[in-house]
């Protein structure tokens, strides 16, 4: 007989067993436990049609429809979970843990598999989430990345992952730069549901080494919005100044917005028209020429002159009012300094609470 399982069980005891999310896929695309895979027991039409048999008919008739439309399909349904569980045993859910989770249970033990369901299905998942991200202070220190736009703040915190360091990458996570030009090269942008799941995944991995590093960054990215707890905390944290010379920054973002200056030109067209009300016309229209002639350096050095760098009002250079200011402009030694700097700090590799 499978196995009933608390959220935190699966997630901690369980966590390296396959995770299988049985609900629609989309359900599943709007939102899921960060690393489970999709294997539904009902299709998105399937869904809608027992959902009105259940409200129409009632219990017993959904469930026979159910069985009905999963039947021609059980042998493929099945051979699925032995793609992925080989070792036959696996962690599934449903939206709160009924009948879709008891069928697929049942099925999987009568073939020999060893099945653990998680109580309250994704509904608990959900609550563990928002119990995480809404409480007033979080167990561990924020390092805070501040910067002009270009100085290579995304670049520092996956070097610092890439040595271990735990990171929370709100614009990587939100596939979002946070600016008129933050889709540009991004693929579409979880739901606020997702965002936050994989925010809350990222810094309960952090706990255990104190501190957490992160780029500063607004309320919102895009349409997403940053709990109001992880800001909180970004305040309370230690706060790293970055700056480099103004041709650094722009090659820079010539490889990250214009994939190195030999695409994405009608996206960046778009994002400098968005600006008219700041830039005025003349000056969009001028900008935007200057594109069509493959001026990019120029384009990028007049926005950041006059409009990014006095927007933000970062210094250009050292500065007393941050804990640490460090020149990325040679990028290997600017993240030596900042792990230095970590290692130091008293909540360093002391887990949080």
């Amino acid at each position: 007989m499978y196995r009933d399982v608390a959220i935190t069980r699966a997630l901690i005891e369980l966590k390296d067993i396959p995770l299988v999310d049985l609900r629609s896929p989309g359900e599943y695309s709007t939102a899921t436990i960060p690393g489970a895979c999709n294997i539904p027991l009902l299709d998105n039409i399937e869904r809608a049609l027992v959902g009105t048999a259940h409200k129409e008919a009632g219990p017993d008739k959904a469930r026979e429809l159910a069985m009905e439309l999963i039947a021609p399909r059980l042998p493929d349904f099945v051979y699925s979970f032995k793609k992925i569980a080989p070792q036959k045993e696996v962690v599934i859910f449903c939206w709160r843990g009924g009948d879709r989770s008891h069928f697929t249970a049942c099925i999987l033990d009568a073939m020999g598999f060893k099945v653990h369901r998680i109580l309250g299905g994704f509904k608990a998942y959900r609550r563990y989430v928002i119990e995480y991200l809404e409480r007033d202070t979080l167990p561990l220190r924020a390092v805070v990345i501040h910067g002009l736009t270009g100085v290579g703040k995304t670049d520092v915190l996956l070097a610092l992952r890439r040595r271990g360091f735990p990171v929370l990458d709100l614009e990587g996570l939100a596939r979002h730069r946070g600016s008129v030009f933050g889709k540009i090269g991004h693929p579409p942008s979880p739901t606020q549901k997702m965002f936050e799941a994989l925010i809350e995944r990222e810094l309960r991995r952090a706990e255990d080494y104190g501190i957490f590093f992160v780029e500063c960054e607004s309320r919102r990215l895009g349409k997403l919005t940053v709990p109001a707890s992880v800001l909180n905390n970004m305040q309370r944290g230690y706060r790293i100044l970055l700056y480099a010379p103004v041709p650094t920054r722009i090659s820079r973002i010539i490889r990250d917005y214009a994939d190195g200056g030999t695409g994405n030109l009608a996206a960046l067209q778009d994002a400098v028209g968005r600006l008219t009300k700041y830039l005025g016309k003349n000056k969009v229209v001028e900008l935007n020429h200057m594109l069509d002639m493959g001026d990019l350096s120029n384009v990028i050095e007049f926005l950041l002159l006059h409009y990014y760098d006095p927007l933000y009002n970062y210094p250009d250079g050292p500065s007393g009012a941050y804990d640490l200011s460090v020149n990325t402009g040679d990028m290997a030694a600017a993240v030596q300094v900042i792990e230095d700097f970590a290692c130091n700090l008293p909540e360093y590799n002391i887990p949080g609470r």
